[in-house]
């Protein structure tokens, strides 16, 4: 039986992923969350796992009482968040926290030898270097969640890296495809919180509309799949089947096809390399009948093409980039700034930054500070 733990397990793809674990009879030894007292309470009374973390530490104490009369460990913090990932009897750490907070918990479950199930974005796009090279030390495997990633991951299997041309990324293109900038500065945060195809948390539905996320993915996918950002190609494809693609020197395309449910890359990086009955159903072509493809607007979605120009330039740029999305985005959410801003904020970073190396942990935290600061200074 295999042992997980679950960084994010409140959370959308969090609570998929248990769902998965449930179906498929693996242990659940600890579990994390941000702030969700009401619902890791009821994960812990359910799954009975040995630990439990809260990562805002003023729910700690609500949390300890409420788990009581329990055997429960109650942890908090990062450092609640790191002990979890390290545990000695993790076989696998799946983490799917959103922002920055994700990056250490995945270099301390690395660093213990543990493989990862990642979802967290913020990992391979702030830390990819570091990350993907620890890795390499450890002899530690990293399977992706993102549907994106996981369809390339799928698509590689029984080839050689050497033998690939490009790999394609799909994008829905968000709630907002089609649209001009001029139309952009009047959509309200109610319209961006409307994803056509896919159900997940507020930050990730707003990365979805700016096609922040697919930037995101973008850079990830460079470190991934050991690529250079020529060799990564985005296709707006509005129905979410195809969810990624590979070409390889020959000109031939494999990809990865299924309807757009989380739970079946959720299933492969937890259970890899079986492929056993996901609860899920099944893909039928005909229900959808055509497919479209598209190019990205590059110059109206200002997020995306400073996303790809970050990760091309090296360096710090893509912590840059993506600290100030978090912070745009949470001011967005907060009604301080409106939707266009995020991107013409984010687009800012690229000129008011120098270049700058990432040689450790510290350096990601600098850069990650000092995009926050900059981007808090313009909002005021």
């Amino acid at each position: 039986m295999k042992r997980v733990s679950i960084l994010g397990s409140t959370g959308s793809i969090g609570t998929q992923s248990i769902e998965v674990c449930e179906k498929h009879g693996l242990e659940i030894i600890a579990l994390a969350a941000h702030s969700s007292v009401d619902m890791l309470e009821e994960q812990a009374r359910k799954f009975r796992p040995k630990y439990v973390a809260v990562y805002n530490e003023e729910k700690y104490g609500e949390l300890k009482s409420r788990l009581s009369d329990t055997d429960v460990t109650v942890l908090c913090g990062m450092d609640g968040l790191c002990h979890i990932a390290s545990l000695d009897e993790n076989d696998i750490v799946l983490n799917s926290v959103v922002g920055m907070v994700g990056l250490l918990p995945t270099l301390t479950a690395i660093n213990a030898g543990k493989d990862v199930a990642l979802a967290n974005k913020e990992t391979l796009v702030a830390g990819g270097a570091l990350v993907t090279s620890l890795a390499k030390e450890k002899g530690v495997k990293i399977y992706p969640v993102d549907s994106e990633h996981s369809a390339i991951f799928q698509c590689l299997q029984g080839n050689k890296p050497e033998q690939v041309n490009k790999i394609i990324l799909t994008a829905s293109g968000g709630p907002f495809y089609g649209y001009s900038y001029e139309q952009l500065k009047n959509v309200t945060k109610a319209d961006a919180l409307k994803h056509p195809n896919w159900d997940m948390g507020n930050k990730i539905t707003i990365d979805s509309a700016t096609l922040m996320n697919k930037g995101l993915e973008f850079i990830e996918a460079k470190w991934l799949f050991d690529l250079e950002p020529e060799q990564i190609d985005i296709v707006v494809h509005r129905q979410s089947v195809i969810h990624s693609a590979v070409e390889y020197k020959d000109y031939a395309v494999i990809a990865q096809l299924g309807v757009p449910d989380m739970k079946i890359p959720i299933q492969y990086s937890l259970l890899y390399p079986e492929r056993v009955e996901c609860p899920t159903k099944p893909l039928s072509l005909t229900d959808y009948g055509t497919l479209t493809f598209a190019e990205p607007d590059y110059k109206t979605f200002k997020c995306l093409s400073a996303a790809i120009e970050a990760i091309s330039r090296g360096g710090a740029y893509p912590c840059l980039v993506n600290s100030a999305n978090e912070e745009a985005v949470k001011a967005f959410l907060n009604d301080e700034i409106k939707f266009i801003q995020i991107g013409e904020i984010v687009s800012s970073v690229l000129e008011k930054f120098p270049y700058t190396e990432i040689k450790c942990y510290e350096d990601v935290t600098a850069a990650d500070a000092a995009a926050r600061e900059y981007v808090r200074s313009i909002i005021g």
